[in-house]
């Protein structure tokens, strides 16, 4: 979730919280026996015979945590049959607490989403050995800078297009003060219901109506990125898609394990608000590697082939326009062949002139 100083992010955080309040009764009585074990341990010298430590089953970590103790959290869930963990971080800088320096908070972040099996070796008695797939979520609330500060190194690695988006504009000046209130108990127990129904979906599914939507929205995606020209984009969307697809299997599930045209319309947008969302963060930085916020949502890229004043078209008023736009001309003859190929446009032998096609025309806007 980003947004600008006050801009009410916290109401994310009363969500996270009401959907790991077992969760947070959980760990509470974990933490208490984990506690009563250190105090225990530390009481005893090494002459004597002390406990064997048996570490808590945490799901809802703190942000505070260390490296070997996020692993022995993820172990912990592994022997309990693959139980998943929740992170709630109200402020980006908390990352770099997590797991240790930028650059392995990083790795971890790109090794959750993909849910890799981490494995751990140390020599010494001490150190942490074992193994875990990591299965967590995470939830992260900042502001424009310093998601930008935070990203700044980890634009082209994988890191930014396996995190979601959630951009939030400036409002008006209305005078206006938001309230934070309670939420009844009629939605608790409607929470819960919906909780019941995720936590009873075990298996394998195959839900084809979402597969077909994302392989349209994945075409959709792939001639954008031909209509600007821009592989980045391309790169993004492709995860982009992943983890709109993901949200679309727990709609699926969370809706008794029926699709519904509405459901769609959710999974396509969150799509594109996630891209919309990058770009308009972080969209100067993606093209130029600059680190100025004026220009960043000036930088998304642009639909070449509409930017091209009236249905036709010769070579050289592309490449004008790939040089106008900082891309080079020697990708011009390779772009109008892209085109033709996709059917946005056709040559016509006669005139030597391009001609933008009516399927490309009529398409849905």
């Amino acid at each position: 979730m980003i947004a600008d100083s006050a801009g009410n992010k916290g109401q994310l955080g009363l969500l996270v919280e009401a959907c790991n309040r077992d969760f947070r009764q959980h760990d509470a009585e974990e933490l208490k026996k984990y506690l009563q074990y250190q105090k225990t341990f530390k009481k005893r010298s090494q002459s004597k015979e002390r406990p064997e430590e048996v570490f808590p089953l945490l799901r809802f970590l703190p942000a505070d945590c260390s490296k070997p103790g996020y692993l022995k959290a993820q172990m912990a869930c592994q022997e309990q049959g693959g139980l998943s963990t929740y992170i709630d971080l109200k402020e980006i800088e908390q990352l770099d607490n997590l797991c240790g320096s930028h650059k392995q908070v990083t790795q971890m972040l790109r090794l959750m989403w993909d849910r890799e099996v981490y494995n751990a070796l140390r020599a010494t008695v001490d150190g942490i050995t074992g193994s875990a797939v990591l299965r967590t979520n995470l939830t992260v609330s900042t502001t424009p800078v310093r998601a930008r500060q935070f990203f700044k190194y980890n634009l082209f690695d994988g890191t930014l297009g396996r995190m979601v988006f959630s951009y939030k504009p400036r409002g008006n000046r209305d005078g206006k003060i938001p309230r934070i209130g309670k939420f009844s108990e009629e939605f608790y127990q409607k929470l819960d219901e919906y909780l019941v129904r995720l936590d009873n979906c075990k298996g394998r599914y195959v839900v084809r109506q979402l597969n077909r939507l994302i392989e349209r929205l994945a075409n959709d995606m792939a001639e954008l990125g031909d209509l600007t020209d821009n592989d980045c984009l391309w790169d993004m969307g492709k995860r982009c898609l992943i983890s709109a697809w993901k949200a679309g299997c727990i709609m699926w599930a969370l809706n008794n394990m029926t699709w519904s045209r509405p459901m769609g319309e959710v999974v396509e947008w969150l799509v594109w608000h996630d891209m919309w969302s990058k770009y308009q963060v972080l969209g100067d930085m993606l093209k130029e590697g600059d680190t100025s916020t004026a220009e960043a949502s000036k930088s998304i890229p642009a639909n070449m082939l509409e930017d091209i004043k009236g249905n036709t078209f010769n070579e050289q008023q592309l490449e004008a326009l790939r040089v106008s736009s900082g891309k080079s001309k020697e990708g011009t003859k390779r772009q109008l062949r892209v085109w033709v190929h996709r059917g946005l446009i056709s040559f016509d032998e006669t005139t030597g002139l391009y001609c933008k096609t009516e399927a490309y025309l009529n398409r849905k806007r």
